[in-house]
């Protein structure tokens, strides 16, 4: 989903899949333990690269897919408020629900499958369709009411690969990795999955209020799904069919941190919208985190919730903990310039964005020396595409003529067979060693696990 400016894909997924997808919280109560776990400090302090505080914080508009949309129209709390707030009728609902549920079914989850989906221009249909339903000004209301329920906040004037000084979780979806931060201090780096393009992560600031231990599944009627359970009945806690693993972490409307994943699956695309990681590291997670809060969870703790398969069970922090979530393609890592491949087609490749970044470190692109910088550009432009090798569409027209080039060349539009992308094509990574950042950036992975 690409919004170039991308900036909080907010709410991407607002309920992504809340009745829809692998990543989904059920709707239906389940019986729970509620426990309490540690304390944490949640503002967000300012730091050496003059982070926003809590009260600069803003609600962002949110950006959707299709896909994300058949799952947002799924929750019926959602859809009475779109009737109350946007004077929504009937009529009006089944439209965007037929057209959302025609392009899911035209997903599928097969590896084996050609990548050719693109995210750009899933959000460009999504957003025509509300249009032409809604009319231009109740699709911006109804897309601010998306983040309403997805509980997204952006953060606002914040510098590049900015360091955090509080305790919290970092996700940077291009760079398929999840760090965990204890005052300031980089103190657990993890690999991880990410959402595949009709499921891309949001940015944005989100909180971890809960670990919920043997967490069910109701597979959503979909493709992918046939053929292994049967859609709208519970998979339960502990079964090798439920892909959620023995822990999930919601981190606002709807998206998660779960196990579940394969080693296989990190560093590349492996949800409707979540965070992947295996069970082991899902496991090592919440004991790092339960840990920071003063109250931890040994990994003998969270075996013996686990024991007791059936029995999901809730445990609350007794503060949140932040999860901000990022696309940053470009970073420096304690002098090294890395540049992440434009996974969900954000444009964020581009020589402007190089300037603004390397201006945080107090250099100019003039700078380097000429051969440097020539590769440098070069690099830019040899990671300025999506993750199946074409270049990014940095416009934001809609529907632009290269859009529509782009659906011909593949013969398949969001009308088409809906393959998902699952993998990567080329080179995920460029880095470039540039002596004039020694020791500066963001911190290099801690106890990187994956």
């Amino acid at each position: 989903m690409i919004n170039f400016i991308f900036r909080g894909a907010a709410v991407l997924f607002v309920t992504v899949m809340l009745l829809n997808a692998s990543c989904v919280q059920n709707n239906s109560p389940t019986p729970v333990t509620n426990n309490t776990v540690g304390n944490i400090n949640t503002a967000i302090n300012s730091n050496t690269q003059s982070a926003p505080t809590e009260t600069q914080t803003k609600t962002t508009a949110a950006v959707l897919t299709l896909p994300l949309l058949d799952a947002l129209l799924a929750d019926n709390d959602f859809v009475s408020e779109a009737r109350r707030t946007l004077q929504a009728t009937d009529e009006e609902l089944d439209k965007l629900k037929n057209a959302a549920r025609d392009a899911v079914l035209k997903l599928s989850d097969d590896p084996s499958e050609d990548h050719s989906r693109s995210t750009k221009i899933a959000v460009d249909d999504a957003k025509k369709q509300l249009q032409q339903v809604l009319g231009a000004d109740r699709a911006n209301r109804f897309m601010q009411l998306v983040d309403k329920y997805a509980g997204n906040q952006d953060l606002v004037n914040s510098a590049p690969n900015q360091v955090p000084t509080d305790t919290r979780v970092v996700v940077n979806a291009p760079a398929y990795r999840m760090d965990v931060f204890d005052k300031g201090k980089l103190v657990q780096s993890y690999k991880i999955g990410i959402g595949y393009p009709e499921f891309p992560l949001p940015t944005g600031l989100r909180q971890a209020k809960s670990l919920i231990f043997n967490p069910t599944w109701t597979p959503p009627d979909e493709p992918w799904v046939k053929g292994k359970v049967a859609p709208g009945k519970t998979v339960e806690a502990g079964s090798k069919l439920n892909p959620l693993g023995p822990i999930k972490i919601p981190i606002g409307l709807p998206n998660l941190i779960h196990g579940g994943k394969s080693p296989s699956r990190l560093g590349t695309f492996a949800s409707h919208g979540c965070v992947g990681l295996t069970n082991p590291m899902i496991e090592d997670f919440a004991a790092k985190i339960t840990g920071l809060l003063g109250e931890p969870l040994s990994v003998d703790d969270i075996k013996g919730y686990e024991k007791a398969k059936t029995e999901t069970k809730e445990v609350k922090l007794k503060e949140s903990i932040p999860v901000e979530l990022r696309y940053e393609t470009i970073v420096v890592e304690n002098g090294t310039l890395k540049i992440y491949r434009d996974v969900y087609e954000r444009g964020t490749n581009t020589e402007e964005n190089l300037k603004r970044v390397l201006d945080a470190y107090g250099m100019s692109l003039d700078e380097l020396q000429s051969d440097l910088r020539s590769q440098i550009v070069e690099g830019l432009s040899q990671m300025a595409v999506d993750a199946t090798g074409n270049p990014v569409d940095v416009s934001q027209n809609s529907d632009t003529e290269r859009d529509k080039d782009k659906k011909a060349a593949k013969g398949n539009s969001n009308q088409g067979d809906g393959r998902v992308t699952r993998d990567i094509k080329g080179k995920k990574v460029l880095e470039f060693k540039i002596p004039q950042l020694a020791g500066k950036g963001y911190p290099e992975p801690v106890g990187l696990k994956a």
